[in-house]
């Protein structure tokens, strides 16, 4: 474990003593990815090409290569070798998110770098783990953005990455103690994410094989039936109260919720709070926990995963239909499990057509048919099940965030040598 000592001020202005800072075109070479005809669309593909790394392969600190992702075949890395990544290579997106940047990994040596990519390569002598996390510093991040081309969309050449300023220890032990640091930080960070993502599936088989009675829970036996949404419950609308009386909003104490709050069946902010006159005075409604809330207008492909109301009530616009299941036949918490499995269902078969405004249909939507066991201990046993699995996940999401603050944190005064490792 390296001793932490915080930072004396030193003689280079913003570094502290020990450090020094350098524009990146003084140690590295920049490189752009391939322009117009000297790789063309008709060159990408092939079982045995390797990946062409842009713009959206490169997240934050990683690659995410899909089965989208473009390749290209060996014919193209032989007659276009320069642009082979590296191992410690940093490569960027030209276009779009040109914050974003990820370190070659040894694996990943041997992949493309494509026309909407820019990497970075070190000259010998510097310490390539530490100035790829530098790079991902909030200061560098925030440096990009604001010096960044173009007005719809922020773009990068060579002449604005190699003008970015980087801080760094002159020691290179200490380059090296720093970027252990950080990398320590990751894998923790990256664990973490493989876990929930492994939690994820273990829940997706769970409601496949639970939801459709493939596999039954110890003690049960009894019947299911297939059964409208809208025998389950009724469904309830709201509306928007007038935005221009202060009195509605001012003091409010009832969170009211539109589509824009809902993001793939969560409730992102509802941070709007309504009075009690409000509801009084409009067409507003109140739901209670319990209420499963479809987003049935404005946006609904892009958000569109039943959300259930756990904690307060809430009041709801014109955008949203509220089920009330009975709660002495329904569990829910099961309706809620089984609507959001069918989710993608639903929009098939209850979209209106033939409309300019994407929408769902109520009166189909009341018709569909989820799963139901007849015996509500089973639905109540099944809902368990899967909200310990939901538990799990949302505790393994907390420590995700607190882990990448940390991380952020160690970042902050890390790479300005605010605290040194010695």
């Amino acid at each position: 474990m390296k001793d932490v000592i915080a930072a004396k001020p030193g003689p280079v202005g913003e570094v502290p003593e020990g450090w020094s800072k350098t524009k990146v075109a003084h140690i590295a070479s920049i490189i752009t990815g391939p322009f117009g005809t000297l790789l063309k669309a008709s060159e990408y593909g092939g079982a045995e090409g390797v990946p062409l790394i842009s713009v959206g392969e490169v997240r934050e600190g990683f690659l995410r290569v899909t089965d989208e992702t473009p390749t290209v075949s060996q014919s193209v890395t032989k007659r276009l070798p320069q642009y082979l990544l590296r191992e410690g290579d940093v490569v960027f997106g030209r276009k779009g998110g040109v914050e974003r940047s990820a370190i070659i990994k040894d694996f990943q040596a041997g992949w493309f770098l494509g026309s909407d990519g820019i990497s970075i390569r070190l000259k010998d002598g510097y310490h390539r783990p530490f100035f790829g996390q530098a790079f991902r510093s909030g200061t560098v991040q925030s440096w990009l953005l604001q010096n960044a081309s173009g007005t719809t969309m922020p773009s990068l050449n060579q002449a604005i990455l190699g003008a970015v300023e980087i801080p760094f220890p002159n020691d290179p032990k200490e380059q090296e103690a720093i970027a252990e640091a950080l990398s320590d930080a990751d894998a923790l960070i990256e664990g973490l994410e493989r876990l929930i993502a492994k939690k994820r599936l273990i829940k997706q088989g769970a409601m496949q094989d639970l939801l459709t009675a493939k596999r039954r829970l110890p003690g049960f036996s009894g019947e299911w039936v297939d059964t409208p949404l809208g025998e389950i419950g009724p469904f309830v609308g709201g509306g928007t109260p007038s935005m221009a009386r202060a009195d509605f909003w001012k003091d409010g104490t009832i969170p009211w919720v539109s589509s824009s709050d809902i993001r793939i069946g969560e409730l992102h902010s509802a941070d709007r709070m309504i009075t009690v006159d409000a509801v009084k005075g409009s067409s507003t409604r109140v739901v209670g926990p319990g209420s499963i809330l479809f987003v049935t207008r404005s946006g609904i492909l892009r958000r569109f995963q039943p959300v259930m109301i756990n904690t307060v009530p809430v009041a709801i616009n014109q955008d949203i239909k509220a089920l009330l299941p009975r709660s002495s036949e329904y569990s829910a918490v099961y309706v809620f499990h089984a609507a959001v499995g069918a989710g993608d269902q639903i929009l098939r078969d209850c979209m209106k057509t033939g409309t300019t405004v994407e929408s769902i249909d109520l009166t189909a939507l009341r018709r569909f048919c989820v799963s139901c066991p007849k015996e509500r201990d089973e639905q109540d046993a099944i809902a368990t099940v899967l909200t310990d699995i939901d538990a799990e996940i949302q505790a393994l999401n907390t420590r995700l965030e607190k882990a990448r603050q940390v991380k952020e944190g160690m970042m902050q005064n890390l790479l300005t040598g605010r605290i040194r490792l010695v």
